[in-house]
């Protein structure tokens, strides 16, 4: 019984740490800077750096949503074999903790350090 709600309380853990990760954004653009977007790309100002940040932005924003969700995954697998697992399973599951604990941490530190060098980048040009 014990290990059902265990099992049971880690899956909802799970699931609401999943949950909070997703960001909604309500936001629009003013007609004045709509109109000024659509002029600049009519006008031809508007260079071929745009289409190459929002890719980029699209590759760091994918990278970084795959990560945490391994990330999440693999922090319940190891979870649930560490409740379930002996003693010496356990000194095993505590032993690779710390090369997951160091991958989660270049996951979500890499993806941050690219995004504030970038943000750091555009706001000096």
């Amino acid at each position: 019984m014990k290990k059902t709600v265990k099992i049971i309380s880690v899956l909802l853990i799970a699931i609401m740490l999943v949950a909070s990760l997703s960001s909604i954004a309500y936001a629009s653009t003013t007609g004045d800077t709509l109109n000024k977007m659509l002029d600049a790309q009519k006008n031809g100002s508007a260079n071929g750096t745009n289409e190459i940040t929002t890719l980029g932005g699209r590759v760091v924003g994918i990278v970084q949503v795959v990560g945490v969700i391994i990330a999440v995954i693999i922090l319940l697998v190891i979870g649930i074999k560490y409740m379930l697992g002996s003693a010496e399973e356990k000194a095993e599951y505590k032993k690779t903790m710390m090369p997951y604990l160091v991958g989660a941490l270049l996951i979500f530190a890499g993806s941050t350090i690219v995004n504030a060098i970038y943000n750091i980048m555009t706001g000096l040009s």
